[in-house]
């Protein structure tokens, strides 16, 4: 990721302070923060300062990284290193990746045979899942991009770029390894609400790197497929079950039964960390509920260049607020992973 002339990745540690970008600044202000502490690094995780399954996996990596390091010596340090376990654990319990990065730093520093090897395990395996994550953002643009073709049109629904991940993300990497390729590409960026993803953070990018885009309202993507507008859909996942179901952000079911209807591929992108063969169907994947405040309030900046918070509901208006849906593995043609091509029928064999 590129930010006036600067590489940056969207989370990572300095000592024992984990700094990321606040992402719910973008796309009006690029502002890195600090967290000193884990439990600051929970809390970053549950108020969405970082988010997208990638980057959430990194910032809990790094948490428990942190979790090691503060945990006092003797016969303390494992009952600390428990608790801190647990209290990221319940920071957002839908995206398989955060759970993945707790158990491998939790494996490093069981296996290590004493507190002072434990804290360096857990640091290095912090950093290699960070890296890992990067690693197979570009591998999934290498593999997803030949399924672009010169001139497509396509939708994406979300943010599952850089800001999604440590650095390419999974459902843009294709279209930034397309566009860097020379292909001539054009994005519709659903604007996701009620947090507005799309319209913030994957306008945001597109920007960055130009790529030629528009947002559209949600409810717009159908009717652009029905008049034939839209060439191909590709969305990233939260966490994937064993039978091919995806959850993804809320809104993504509805685009891939519209691409089903208008015979519109519906390509979904992962990293093979998102992949939970514990997992048997979608039903079995754990929705995360967020309050009704994201609905009932919008923030924006004003005229003057204020950040401002209104309310667009009636007052005594009630609000659901489902922050992922599960899409049937039916309904999507190809995933795109780090490894390569397959279909959603055959992932637990392919990621075996």
């Amino acid at each position: 990721m590129i930010v006036a002339g600067k590489h940056y990745r969207t989370v990572w540690m300095e000592g024992s302070t984990v700094r990321m970008v606040n992402q719910p600044l973008i796309p009006y202000r690029f502002e890195v923060i600090d967290l000193p502490i884990h439990r600051h690094t929970a809390e970053a995780i549950t108020t969405m300062v970082v988010r997208g399954a990638g980057a959430i996996g990194a910032a809990a990596g790094y948490g428990m990284a942190q979790v090691a390091l503060e945990a006092p010596d003797g016969r303390e340090f494992m009952a600390y290193i428990t608790e801190g376990a647990e209290r990221l654990r319940h920071t957002r319990p839908t995206a398989h990746d955060l759970f993945y990065a707790i158990e491998r730093v939790l494996r490093a520093i069981e296996g290590a045979t004493s507190v002072a090897a434990a804290r360096r395990a857990a640091v290095e395996e912090a950093e290699r899942l960070a890296d890992e994550n990067a690693a197979a953002g570009k591998a999934i643009g290498e593999h997803g991009a030949p399924l672009i073709p010169d001139g497509a049109r396509i939708l994406t629904h979300c943010n599952a770029g850089w800001l999604a991940f440590v650095d390419w993300g999974s459902a843009l990497a294709p279209i930034y390894m397309a566009h860097r390729q020379g292909k001539r590409v054009f994005v519709y960026v659903d604007e996701t609400r009620p947090r507005g993803q799309g319209a913030r953070l994957t306008a945001w990018e597109l920007e960055g790197e130009g790529v030629p885009y528009a947002v559209i309202a949600d409810n717009a993507a159908g009717y652009l497929m029905r008049r034939g507008e839209i060439d191909l859909v590709i969305v990233g996942a939260d966490r994937v079950a064993a039978n091919g179901d995806i959850a993804n952000k809320i809104g993504t079911y509805e685009k891939a039964a519209c691409a089903l209807l208008n015979g519109v591929p519906f390509y979904v992108a992962f990293p093979s960390s998102t992949f939970d063969p514990k997992c048997p169907s979608g039903e079995a994947i754990p929705i995360e509920e967020r309050s009704a405040d994201e609905v009932h309030y919008v923030i924006g900046q004003d005229e003057e260049g204020a950040l401002r918070r209104v309310r667009i509901t009636p007052l005594g208006a009630q609000a659901r607020n489902p922050a992922f849906d599960v899409t049937p593995a039916d309904y999507i043609k190809t995933f795109i992973t780090e490894r390569g091509l397959c279909a959603p029928k055959e992932v637990s064999r392919f990621l075996a």
